[in-house]
């Protein structure tokens, strides 16, 4: 009896000291990035959970050379999971409201350098075309469409920088539908691919530099050509906006889309929502835009410089504007905006991506 009462607690003391080293494992995996060289890194990135009413800075933990030459364009995006970005040899992960800056870093197999969501994971990419895919709760990236470049080429004779040097296709845009369809942006078509993949079909559609989005089953996509539409999975795409001039964004907004088209006459950028799923759009933001002196003076060839809208985001109630000069909110579907205060840095813009009710603002380093 005495042996049973002394092998008891013994048993206890074993679990206790098992559960603390459990406790201390998970607690060190979900430790921030710290190291001599992120130390004490600030103005790449700043979030803000009120509104764009305040922001702060979650730079730190990230790797030093951004500070100097920012974030591209295509490496990193921000989804109802949090911001992910590339750098060096590893991606980076935030979760949304996050208080503190605190980044979790996966090292990256490949030589990719630019991400974009997928349907149920993270795809990565370069512009000779090498694809990885991270399907989202493993660690693991495996090689994608292994295959493209052999049929790209085959499919498409036109020579570009790649095709010339490598003797590959250029891939600028790689977009995955809520149906598992996959488009790739190229020179001046499209890849479309229905089976994960294994063969594609060129589409004479854009010029390669796409952005593309989906919504209830519409695809939009910026192009030379303005915003085109699709309603059977990126088949075939119908123009349905253009001022003559370049799409430069589109993005989804409660109950439609927004889009950023450029005029070529003014040489100004304009904001346009639609509401019907893409058919008709309607211009809003001119209290955004230039004033008719500042034009004027420009089409004269007087020396004038004014702010140009560079983004659009839906963040809750709001929608989120970045311009060249700072960052602008419109609680009313965009009839009125209201200048916030940005974060306190020198840069020429910023890029915006939201995560639920929190918005992510990353300075434009320029060139």
């Amino acid at each position: 009896m005495k042996k049973s009462l002394v092998f008891i607690p013994a048993i206890v003391l074993v679990l206790l000291l098992l559960n603390s080293f459990v406790v201390k494992e998970k607690e060190a995996k979900k430790k921030p990035v710290e190291n001599a060289r992120t130390a004490g890194i600030t103005n790449i990135i700043f979030q803000s959970a009120d509104g764009g009413q305040t922001w702060q800075d979650i730079s730190e933990g990230l790797p030093e050379k951004l500070q100097k030459e920012g974030i591209g364009g295509d490496g990193f995006f921000a989804n109802d999971r949090g911001l992910y970005l590339r750098a060096e040899n590893a991606v980076y992960y935030n979760e949304p409201n996050t208080k503190t800056a605190f980044w979790t870093r996966e090292m990256f197999p490949g030589k990719q350098r630019n991400i974009v969501p997928g349907r149920n994971g993270i795809l990565a990419y370069t512009i000779r075309g090498q694809f990885l895919k991270k399907i989202n709760g493993t660690g693991d990236w495996s090689p994608m469409y292994t295959n493209f470049q052999e049929q790209a080429v085959r499919l498409d004779s036109t020579n570009d920088w790649v095709y010339k040097t490598y003797k590959e296709k250029e891939v600028r845009t790689v977009f995955e539908t809520a149906r598992g369809t996959v488009l790739i942006g190229s020179s001046n078509s499209l890849f479309r691919s229905a089976n994960n993949g294994k063969t594609w079909k060129q589409l004479h559609v854009g010029n390669g530099r796409m952005r593309l989005v989906e919504s209830n089953g519409v695809l939009l996509t910026t192009s030379k050509d303005g915003i085109l539409r699709s309603t059977d999975d990126g088949q075939t795409w119908d123009r349905v906006m253009s001022e003559g001039g370049l799409g430069i964004a589109v993005e989804r907004i409660d109950g439609g889309f927004a889009a950023i088209v450029n005029n070529p006459v003014t040489q100004t950028n304009s904001i346009h929502i639609s509401l019907d799923s893409g058919k008709t759009w309607n211009v809003i933001g001119e209290d955004l835009q230039p004033s008719w002196g500042s034009l004027l003076m420009k089409k004269m060839g007087l020396p004038q410089s004014f702010p140009d809208i560079l983004s659009i985001k839906q963040m809750g109630e709001y929608l989120i504007c970045g311009r060249t000069d700072g960052i602008f909110r419109s609680s009313d579907n965009g009839k009125t905006w209201q200048q916030l205060s940005p974060p306190a840095v020198k840069n020429y813009g910023f890029n915006l991506s939201v995560s639920g009710n929190v918005v992510y603002a990353i300075p434009n380093k320029g060139c």
